[in-house]
């Protein structure tokens, strides 16, 4: 359904150095960088959703919008920790930390965070089982 997401960014090579290290650990790859624009996807997939963090169009500040949020899927719960940890390192903030989110449904986990530019994310995966002991230290409802 959705062909790619673009957030509006105030620095590119700030961007870059926030969302590398987060879309390596996902499997996915730098595509294209020029002077407007950087983005990320599955280099050997044209037709998968590509990210784009870009200089706005307009010349004007970047801003990020009210009530938007990309959520990015994940494997398990283990890897929406680390990203949420690696955003956090690299210029992030926290908005909630990685647990169940019960009121979304019983296996829904998430973590969020802001980018440097104040564009939220959220990390999410479906847990096979959310009462499992490796599970158990992160979950909060």
């Amino acid at each position: 359904m959705i062909s790619y997401t673009m957030v509006g960014v105030a620095d590119l090579d700030r961007a870059a150095a926030f969302y590398q290290p987060i879309f390596e650990t996902m499997g996915l790859a730098q595509c294209w960088r020029d002077a407007q624009a950087v983005c990320w996807g599955d280099p050997d997939d044209t037709s998968s959703p590509r990210y784009f963090a870009c200089l706005p169009f307009d010349g004007a500040p970047a801003r990020p919008g009210n009530g938007v949020m990309t959520a990015l899927r994940n494997r398990d719960a283990g890897e929406v920790a680390a990203l949420h940890a690696l955003a956090l390192q690299h210029g992030g903030s926290d908005e909630g930390a990685p647990g169940l989110r019960e009121r979304y449904g019983p296996t829904f986990y998430v973590a969020y965070v802001r980018d440097p530019d104040g564009n939220k994310l959220a990390f999410t995966c479906t847990l096979a089982d959310p009462g499992s002991a490796e599970n158990a230290a992160d979950q909060r409802g």
